[in-house]
């Protein structure tokens, strides 16, 4: 095993040129002469040789680094999130640095700095409840910043916001389970209460207010499935609900799962349930979760216009449209009624 890593130097000896020859020869479009680059090339085969990336970062105006950063990395559409992000990230021929805060709460200042010691070209925010502190700080450090599904705090830089439509999603849900034939309903959110979930929240409200439907608003726990799990609890206990919007698939699956294996409910016949992301998780055979969905595709392709913009382009603010996505966790829409006629 190596003592240490193979340098530029240690090429450069065994091929018999100099430093800077090696650095040409490993930089794009460079001038070389043939010869030289193929001395260079079989020392480097032969030595194990592999260009250090961050030593070249600092002779470049932008660095091919992003860092990305999230506290709720192990929910479902976070994860694919990170998933279809890093691979085209990849794709495009930049590296991702990722930032846990899951455990770093109580030392998001520290935890940031060690980000932005490798000078990292961007730093994406993913979604979920990242605090506005650690915005503030990256921006003070001239960091270009990606908002996803976050409100942007006043006086903070160069910031690209990306959003889905939360409000039309929550719409959409409350006329699905209205469409089922709903008559008492409830909203599941988390104590994070963030503004993508409230707004869906309140947007889910507002229709079945239209509709003078009552709704029970369960807000209680972490944005997790065993908030889902105490929110089915709590509110399936008794007989009356007969429809629960969940402002997350992960959310969703927690309420359903728990009708279903532990309350010995029918879903969707005694109770209809709906989330939002359309996570991968919620397309499986045993879940088959009707939900919103939010485009992965169209957010990681927003996300990396962002990315790979010029350095001081203008703010963006990308609104993701949201559909709907029938599958069996609620109840069929029944058609019209007619009448027949005839004598």
């Amino acid at each position: 095993m190596a003592e240490k890593f193979v340098s530029a130097s240690d090429v450069a000896r065994l091929a018999g040129v100099s430093r800077s020859a090696v650095s040409r020869t490993f930089t794009e479009g460079a001038s070389v002469a043939p010869k030289t680059r193929a001395r260079v090339m079989k020392a480097a085969e032969e030595l194990g040789y592999r260009v250090n990336l961050l030593a070249r970062t600092l002779h470049k105006e932008r660095s091919d680094l992003v860092g990305l950063v999230g506290a709720n990395l192990s929910n479902p559409y976070i994860s694919a999130q990170v998933d279809a992000l890093t691979a085209a990230l990849y794709d495009n021929g930049l590296q991702c640095m990722l930032l846990n805060l899951a455990r770093a709460q109580d030392d998001i200042e520290n935890a940031l700095a060690k980000l932005l010691e490798y000078r990292v070209r961007t730093v994406v925010l993913l979604s979920g409840a990242v605090p506005d502190t650690l915005m503030r700080l990256a921006a003070a450090n001239g960091t270009r910043l990606v908002l996803i599904n976050r409100p942007l705090p006043e006086n903070i830089g160069l910031v690209d916001q990306i959003e889905a439509d939360s409000a039309a999603g929550g719409a959409l849900a409350a006329r699905r389970l209205l469409a089922a034939g709903c008559t008492n309903v409830a909203v599941v959110l988390s104590e994070s209460r963030t503004s993508a979930k409230l707004a869906r929240a309140e947007a889910f409200i507002a229709v079945m207010e239209q509709h003078h439907v009552p709704v029970t608003q369960w807000s209680q726990g972490r944005n997790t499935y065993e908030t889902g799990i105490e929110a089915a609890r709590g509110l399936l206990a008794k007989p009356g609900i007969d429809g629960i919007f969940g402002v997350t698939d992960e959310i969703a699956l927690g309420v359903m799962n728990t009708a279903r294996h532990e309350l010995g409910l029918s879903v969707p016949n005694d109770v209809s349930v709906i989330g939002f992301d359309d996570a991968p998780i919620s397309d499986w055979s045993s879940h088959q979760l009707t939900t919103i969905r939010q485009s992965l595709s169209s957010l990681t392709s927003a996300t990396l216009k962002a990315i790979t913009g010029p350095a001081n382009a203008p703010c963006s603010h990308h609104f993701i449209p949201v559909s709907l996505v029938e599958r069996r966790s609620a109840r069929s829409v029944e058609p019209p009624n007619s009448d027949a006629g005839g004598a």
